[in-house]
């Protein structure tokens, strides 16, 4: 049972109270049909009725692509640990929101895609501890490291989610801690 208020808490909270407008309820548009109303089933049925069958479980949602995960050859590995490996393309997400940085993101990775690149380097920034857990809050700055901490979650759900084969760290020649490697799938002739 919540504990009751304390008469100076009361008076408080009465003010505040006062002070707040409720919020309008969103109307709905014209062109979209409105929300069917919600059945409850009965809590209990009339004798002789027997209760339906459960439903089956919703479906779940297909699992995410775990990039760093994924397994590369041990030549891979070792020519981009070394900095043999020469990106074929490259992408700058600095100073862009979250929003056009994705979106640029999955655009850069089709043309890729579409000129046989194996190797895009996507620059994001060095990955800030914490950027990943701290929510975005109205008026402040979003945390350093942002889009590199968005990076993978953005790579499970992009478009091109089974053309990309693995997500590496770069190479300092290429970027180091501020940088990537996304490895793609081999054009199929």
């Amino acid at each position: 049972m919540p504990r009751r208020l304390a008469p100076d808490e009361a008076a408080l909270w009465k003010k505040v109270a006062a002070t707040v407008e409720p919020l309008a309820k969103p109307q709905p548009s014209p062109l979209e049909p409105a929300a069917p109303p919600t059945v409850r089933p009965p809590t209990s049925l009339p004798k002789g009725h027997a209760r339906p069958a459960a439903r089956p479980p919703a479906p779940l949602p297909p699992p995410r692509r775990a990039h760093q995960a994924a397994t590369l050859d041990s030549h891979w590995d070792r020519r981009l640990r070394k900095g043999l490996v020469r990106p074929d393309m490259s992408i700058d997400l600095h100073g862009h929101s979250l929003a056009s940085a994705q979106a640029l993101l999955d655009e850069t990775i089709g043309i890729a895609l579409l000129r046989g690149a194996r190797v895009l380097l996507v620059v994001a920034g060095r990955l800030r501890p914490g950027a990943d857990r701290l929510p975005q809050m109205h008026g402040l700055p979003r945390p350093r490291g942002a889009i590199r901490a968005a990076l993978p979650d953005w790579l499970a759900v992009s478009p091109h989610a089974d053309s990309i084969v693995a997500l590496r760290p770069a190479h300092i020649s290429h970027g180091g801690a501020g940088a990537v490697y996304l490895i793609l799938r081999r054009a199929r002739d």
